[in-house]
Order: C-alpha cells, then sequence, then structure tokens
C-alpha cells in the first residue's frame, strides 16, 4: 500500500522514524487534528483520510509493513517529516 499526499508540506527525512507511527495509540480525530493543524490541505485530502483510517485500523505488525512501504516510495519522501510530526504530536488533540 502506497501513500501519495498531493498536498500539504513537510521536510524529507533520509531515515524517517516510524516508530511513533507504528505505536500510536492516538485515535483517527487525533491524527487528523494533528494533520489539519500542520497542513489543512493534506488533511481535506480524501485520499490521506482513507489511507490514514485503514493505517489506524491495522494491528502493529501491519502498520510496521506499511510504514515501511509508505516511507520507501520516492513520492512521498517530501512528506515523511509532515507525517512524522503529526505522529509525534497527535496526543495533543
Amino acid at each position: 500500500l502506497a501513500m501519495s499526499l498531493s498536498a500539504g508540506a513537510g521536510i524529507a527525512s533520509a531515515d524517517p522514524r516510524l516508530d511513533s507511527a507504528v505505536n500510536t495509540t492516538c485515535s483517527y480525530s487525533q491524527v487528523m487534528g494533528a494533520l489539519n493543524a500542520q497542513s489543512p490541505m493534506a488533511g481535506a485530502s480524501p485520499a490521506v483520510q482513507s489511507v490514514l483510517g485503514q493505517f489506524l485500523e491495522s494491528p502493529r505488525d501491519q502498520r510496521q509493513r506499511m510504514a515501511e512501504g509508505i516511507a520507501a516510495q520516492p513520492a512521498n519522501q517530501p512528506y515523511l517529516g509532515l507525517l512524522q510530526t503529526v505522529f509525534d504530536t497527535c496526543n495533543n488533540f
């Protein structure tokens, strides 16, 4: 499963930390709150909403594989920093 964030901004990371996403205890509404705070355009994307919903509903081992797949896609590189920030801060929402 690949995720393409067609809208929004982020900082590329050559070695993304995936643990905060994989081990998140955040609900969908918390993740979306953090995403909308960082990038309202990305948060408004139905594709992003769908992928995040699927990601959060998945068991931890599947989230690990999904996160690795997302991070490995060159098209997603510009958005990895955004996603990292979202999962690092979603408990605040």
